[in-house]
């Protein structure tokens, strides 16, 4: 393992890579983001997802 770092200067290759997943977050991010299911900016309460419910009080029957 320590001679591929000899192949490569790990600061140029700890630099692709964390640029490498940077641009990959933003793709998957960017790509959610043009989906209506997924786009959680445009619409953040989706119809039915979330909706509160009441509760119906009904007279309590003894005996």
């Amino acid at each position: 393992m320590w001679r591929m770092w000899l192949l490569f200067d790990a600061r140029r290759a700890l630099i692709g890579l964390f640029t490498f997943l940077m641009v990959l977050a933003l793709l998957i991010h960017f790509i959610l983001l043009s989906t209506a299911r997924f786009n959680w900016l445009a619409n953040p309460n989706p119809p039915g997802g979330g909706a509160q419910t009441s509760q119906i009080e009904t007279p309590l029957r003894i005996g």
